[in-house]
């Protein structure tokens, strides 16, 4: 029996187990095990591409190859260790009562089910099953964002339905045009949305169609990603969901919407012969760079910011794979990684804050350090790292870009930095007083789950220092897929 039916199998089945029992007091522990089970399968999975390379399943509408194995990996451990954080976190959140048993039920099976849809996205070969797999995910993370019921989470769960619904639709017709140029070449019997198919014919596919297609796409898939200008409903959907959503929102579900980029770049580069598609990605990487760190340096919510943070790194992963070639390539695979663990470790940690503070507001959060050691500490190193300090392994994958732009496009270099520079002065400025400033906050009543954090913070510093040989493989052979 092939380990991709564990790696989708075990989120649905836990989606439909704990829509029945998600409201029970020991469903929080029952998440864990459900979400404990797709890292193991992951994993598995992925040993099984180091040994035996790519693999076909299920008539070739699945592919498992070096491009997206490490990035289930990735997903599936995120989740993991998001569950663990969630599992005090939401019972917090219950005791204040914001959280109802049929809340928790909705949560709890909608968190496996919105696993299921990412991990569906990363596998499949089918153009059009990622299209909905990507649908599938904007369902869940309504449900999600709008779980608490306020007026303010309900608005933004409304207006992250429109925006990200009108951008699917774009990535639609985006689709469609892609079957189109293939029922050119192939004709009607045999024209076909399989990626691998598609990769082989990329050379004789229509360049115009593509060039069209591509734009459709970037646009769409863009708004999951939060480019600028497409972005408006990320800052709303973090600040108003559970602080678990957030993590999975920009650790993850971003990086499902930037692969589905990726695939679609590659047949448009081969089809159309010019780097349009990489000049249109380093064209919105480069001004959600920019823009994302002037939003920054004005915000007040705290959510809010590091909801601003992640369309900056996105932007910068954009711009990467824009610039394509080994190098660029290589720094935007190891920032998705980077930023994935560190984002999310600086949402545990923020997660605990604001219900230690019972406000997002960053001027009313002090003094974290003397409340609780464990998360200052923790909020501080994520926020060293996130910001791109050495050694950790945002200033390597940052290093890389930087260095890459300034000897292929030195036009871009000075955005680049100043929009950095920016969101490195923004992020420290209102940081800093959170964590080290007077206080007179009490500790929580249930003790936080911290070890995600500093399992996060330490991969994160350990890949800035040194990146394994079989990791470094990994990375090499996806640049290689990716035309670089």
């Amino acid at each position: 029996m092939n380990v991709l039916l564990f790696v989708l199998g075990i989120p649905l089945l836990g989606g439909g187990a704990l829509a029945l029992v998600g409201h029970k007091a020991w469903a929080r522990d029952v998440n864990v095990l459900f979400s404990l089970g797709t890292f193991v399968a992951s994993c598995v999975m992925t040993a099984q591409v180091i040994n035996d390379g790519p693999f076909f399943v299920w008539n070739d509408q699945f592919f498992i190859d070096p491009l997206n194995v490490f990035l289930v990996t990735l997903t599936a451990f995120v989740g993991m260790t998001t569950s663990i954080f969630s599992r005090p976190y939401m019972r917090v959140e219950q005791d204040h009562g914001k959280m109802t048993p049929p809340r928790m039920r909705l949560y709890h099976s909608m968190y496996q089910l919105f696993s299921f849809t990412m991990l569906l996205g990363f596998t499949t070969n089918n153009l059009g099953i990622i299209w909905v797999a990507m649908e599938a995910a904007t369902l869940t993370t309504v449900l999600l964002v709008s779980v608490y019921r306020t007026p303010s989470s309900l608005e933004a769960a409304w207006k992250y339905f429109i925006l990200c619904g009108v951008g699917i639709a774009q990535a639609l017709f985006g689709t469609i045009l892609v079957y189109m140029a293939a029922d050119k070449v192939l004709g009607a019997e045999h024209a076909t949305l399989l990626w691998t198919s598609l990769s082989t014919i990329k050379g004789h596919l229509d360049p115009t169609i593509m060039s069209l297609a591509f734009v459709f796409l970037l646009v769409g898939y863009g708004t999951k990603i939060g480019l600028v200008p497409m972005h408006s409903w990320l800052p709303d959907a973090h600040a108003e969901g559970p602080t678990p959503v957030s993590a999975v929102l920009s650790g993850l579900l971003l990086n499902v919407a930037m692969y589905a980029v990726l695939r679609c770049k590659v047949l448009t580069d081969g089809s159309v012969g010019t780097p349009i598609a990489g000049q249109l990605m380093m064209g919105f990487g480069l001004v959600s760079v920019v823009v994302a760190g002037f939003f920054l340096s004005r915000q007040k919510d705290v959510k809010r910011m590091f909801s601003y943070s992640s369309i900056e790194h996105m932007g910068l992963i954009t711009f990467a794979f824009g610039m394509g070639g080994p190098i660029a390539s290589f720094a935007g695979l190891l920032h998705m990684t980077v930023h994935s663990l560190v984002k999310s470790a600086i949402f545990f940690t923020v997660g605990h804050a604001t219900q230690k503070a019972g406000t997002q507001v960053m001027s009313e959060i002090r003094g974290l350090i003397k409340v609780n050691p464990t998360v200052g500490w923790g909020l501080m190193l994520g926020v060293m790292a996130i910001v791109g300090m050495p050694p950790f392994g945002v200033f390597a994958s940052e290093f890389l870009i930087l260095t890459t732009a300034m000897r292929e496009q030195p036009w871009a270099t000075p955005f680049l930095f100043i929009g950095l520079g920016v969101a490195f002065a923004s992020i420290l400025a209102r940081v800093l007083p959170m964590v080290f400033g007077d206080t007179s906050l009490k500790p929580l009543a249930h003790p936080p789950a911290l070890v995600p954090v500093f399992v996060h913070l330490a991969l994160g510093l350990a890949l800035g220092l040194f990146i394994p040989p079989y990791l470094n493989g990994w990375y090499v052979q996806a640049a290689a897929m990716l035309g670089g």
